[in-house]
Order: C-alpha cells, then sequence, then structure tokens
C-alpha cells in the first residue's frame, strides 16, 4: 500500500523525489559554505553591480528566533500599504524559490538563474560564500525588479552578516536567545553584542528583547553610535488569545493609538513577533508610515509556514514547527498546552548535531507519548546528529523509537498518530522534509 498520510496513500514516485532542492546547484558555481566573517567581500562585489542595495529604502530585522515572522508580517503590511516590496529570508523549508520574493511572489527558476548568470562572475572574482552570493542576488534582483522596498532578514549574528551592508529605515532585533554559540560567543551578553551590531548611527533600533542583562547590552552599543533604543514591552501586549488558526492581542502605538490585530500565526510568541513588526512599522518617517488600515489588513494576512502550523488531514492532526534551539522548543511546548490538541501525540523530531539537544529534547518529551527520533532529511553531512546518541542520553519515561532514515521515521509517528497529533521539528530540515512528503510544499499555491 505504501506509505499512509492523512488517511490516503502517498504513492510511491512521491517518495523517491529528492529533499534536496536541486536549484541550489544550478545558480552558481561551487562555492564556499559556512560562517566566513566579514562585509569586505560583499561590500565589493555590491560596488562593481553598482551598489543595487542602495536603490530602495529597507528594513533590517535580526535576533535569535522570530526574525522570519516579522520579516514576512513587515512585508505584507508594506504591500498592503501600495508598496512594491522585496522581502529576503533564510533559510529555505522546501525550495531556494522562498528565500527571495517580489511582491509576495517567488520568482520562477528561469528568472533567478538568469539574474544568478548575471552576477557569476563579481561572485567568483570576490570570493563570496554561497550566502553572500545569495544575498547579493537578492539586492540585485531588487534593483532589477524595481521595488519599492526590501525586507531583509539577517542570516546569522548580524555586525558581520551580509545582510549588514544596508542603512535601513528602521533596524530591529526581535530577541536573544543562546544559538550559534560557536560563531555568537558563550554567553547571552556576547550573543547580543553581535546582533546588536545591525544598529546604525541616526537609524531607530527597535527590540523586543527583555532580559536585563541584553538590554543592557544594546543600550551599551545605542550611546556609542548615538541611537535611541525602542523596546516591546510584554506588558504593552494585552489579552493575547491563541486559537488553531490565529492569534489575537492589543499593543499601544505612538501613531495609531491602541489596536485589537489578529494574526494568522499561532502562539503567544507571534503576538510579541507581530507587536515588534507594528513597532517598526510605527518607527518609519511619515513619507513611508502606512495606515492603520494597512497594519491591519498586512497583518491578518501574513502568510508563513511552519511556524506552529497546524495542518488537518485525515485523521491525523499535524504541527509543524522549525524549533531549533532551547527558546524555540519553549515556544512550541507553550503553543502544545495552549491549544486542545487531539491524542495521542507523537512528536517525528531531526535536530542539527551543533544543536543543544540534551536541554531542547526533555521540555517536549515530557508532552507526548512517543517520539521518533531521525535524522534531518537534507541536513549537511557535517552538521548530522546522532538520534540513537540522543535517544540514549535523553532517555525518560516517553517511548523513544529511533529510525535514521527520514521517510520510515516518517511513516512511524504517522501509524503511531491515528486521531492524534503528530509534532514534527528540530530543524527547518525536518519540517521542510515533512511538508514535501505532506504535498504541503508552501510555493504549491503559485505553481
Amino acid at each position: 500500500m505504501g506509505l499512509v498520510v492523512g488517511g490516503a496513500p502517498v504513492a510511491p514516485e512521491r517518495l523517491d523525489r529528492p529533499l534536496q532542492d536541486p536549484l541550489v546547484r544550478k545558480l552558481f558555481p561551487p562555492l564556499a559554505t559556512g560562517v566566513h566573517w566579514g562585509l569586505e567581500r560583499t561590500e565589493r562585489a555590491l560596488e562593481l553591480l553598482g551598489n543595487p542595495h542602495r536603490m530602495y529604502p529597507t528594513l533590517h530585522v535580526g535576533g535569535t528566533n522570530g526574525k522570519g515572522s516579522v520579516t514576512t508580517t513587515l512585508s505584507s503590511v508594506l504591500r498592503r500599504q501600495g508598496y512594491r516590496v522585496g522581502c529576503y529570508t533564510s533559510p529555505h523549508l522546501c525550495s531556494f524559490r522562498e528565500r527571495i520574493l517580489v511582491d509576495g511572489r517567488p520568482l520562477d527558476e528561469e528568472t533567478l538563474l538568469t539574474h544568478a548568470r548575471e552576477i557569476r562572475d563579481v561572485v567568483v572574482e570576490c570570493g563570496l560564500t554561497f550566502f553572500e552570493a545569495v544575498t547579493v542576488l537578492a539586492f540585485h534582483l531588487f534593483a532589477r525588479g524595481r521595488v519599492d522596498f526590501a525586507v531583509m532578514e539577517v542570516g546569522l549574528g548580524g555586525r558581520l552578516d551580509a545582510t549588514n551592508v544596508i542603512r535601513p529605515e528602521v533596524a530591529a532585533v526581535t530577541n536573544v536567545a543562546m544559538d550559534h554559540a560557536d560563531f555568537l560567543g558563550d554567553t547571552l551578553e556576547e550573543i547580543a553584542r553581535e546582533k546588536a551590531g545591525i544598529m546604525k548611527e541616526g537609524v531607530p533600533f527597535v527590540t523586543a528583547e527583555q532580559a536585563p542583562g541584553s538590554r543592557r547590552v544594546f543600550e551599551e552599543v545605542a550611546a556609542e553610535l548615538g541611537v535611541r533604543v525602542s523596546y516591546v514591552e510584554s506588558g504593552s501586549v494585552g489579552n493575547v488569545a491563541v486559537h488553531h488558526d490565529h492569534t489575537s492581542f492589543n499593543v499601544a502605538t505612538r501613531n495609531w493609538g491602541s489596536l485589537e490585530l489578529r494574526t494568522p500565526l499561532v502562539g503567544r510568541h507571534q503576538a510579541m513577533n507581530a507587536a515588534l513588526a507594528v513597532a517598526v512599522l510605527d518607527h518609519l518617517p511619515e513619507q513611508h508610515r502606512p495606515s492603520v488600515e494597512a497594519v491591519r489588513d498586512g497583518i491578518s494576512g501574513v502568510e508563513y509556514h511552519g511556524r506552529d502550523e497546524l495542518l488537518h488531514l485525515g485523521d491525523v492532526t499535524w504541527l509543524l514547527d522549525v524549533a531549533h534551539n532551547t527558546a524555540g522548543i519553549a515556544s512550541l511546548v507553550d503553543t502544545m498546552d495552549t491549544l486542545d490538541l487531539p491524542g495521542p501525540t507523537v512528536a517525528l523530531v531531526g535536530v542539527l548535531g551543533d544543536k543543544e539537544w540534551e536541554v531542547m529534547l526533555p521540555p517536549l518529551l515530557d508532552r507526548v507519548s512517543l517520539a521518533v527520533m531521525t535524522q534531518p532529511p537534507t541536513a549537511p553531512p557535517e552538521r548530522r546528529w546522532s538520534p540513537a546518541e540522543a535517544a540514549a542520553r535523553v532517555a525518560g519515561g516517553t517511548e523513544i523509537v529511533v529510525e535514521d532514515d527520514f521517510v520510515r521515521a516518517f511513516e512511524r509517528a504517522r501509524l503511531a498518530a491515528v486521531g492524534g497529533t503528530i509534532v514534527v521539528t528540530g530543524s527547518v530540515h525536518t519540517v521542510g522534509g515533512a511538508m514535501k512528503l505532506l504535498d504541503r510544499e508552501p510555493l504549491r499555491e503559485f505553481e
């Protein structure tokens, strides 16, 4: 019969479909991957291309968790205002085309390849890494696409991230949590300083970070630059109500008064993300500031997948969340505790090897009857974890099954959760792989 999904069999040929997006290999010749600090290569490449990143106003969003949600929400509101908007996020779930959107739509593969060919010589000459090349490609595409605005998500950290070549209208940091400690630092204060690196003299800086230590770092960096930091206080986001298909809340603003808002993104943390997006828009110069109607409509119309996303397919409820660090899992389990999800609850978990999975997983395991631990299907070889080692180290009262093969793990979870809920989490690679097998790729609606 083959793999069963939502009560119906999946065609065997779907299971043979590669989970890695082949477009990634076509864009550029082989380039360095990993983290290569410094802005010089990116700045040089952009200069050779005529500085396309200076041809439109920008917004810049960093942070440990939630920055993709904020970036996408900002883009949605600006589009409702009538702007033609470029939106740059990373990494992608299923298709590279998710990373670069113009006016809310992905570019077709041939357009991406054509523009990649236009900048290829510069990419090679400047010795760009893959992420640097993709960031330059986004700037180039936005200029060629004549966008009115671009919203840019930081890739890693902030200070030395390739996106930090812009001088935005407003810069924002969602929060600071432990992640990528090998690159950003071993303490929250060290990580906060890297993220504060997107501050620019004369540019408003907004954050939803609550911890005094990280705030103190922000204030120190801001004082050096003469920047005023504006905070979204947790107490200013009220009446938060989390439902299966939306989160409602209210927030006070400077220019629009008190707003009652609703986002289709699910979770208490999404109310704070949306409130931060509102604060960013609230700090825009008057000539760029959207109307209150655009704010309401843009937030209620945002579309962003794999973040506490609920799918009801046949006899199974799927909760898909890319949580890949301790703070992300804390938000996920808060959503699980808030929603009335049908049981039994099974977790399909695939984490990258450089994550703190020993700390991450226990709160999730406490809330499920079975955990199937697997290898994220598109994880780079050097970042793969050992599901068997993880199972042995975090074993407690929850039954754990180890299945390295992702498709077989997916099937095992599905068969164990009939009538109940499967929580897919641990990595964008894990959630993206599940979305492909469920035939729920984010770009399906555009095909």
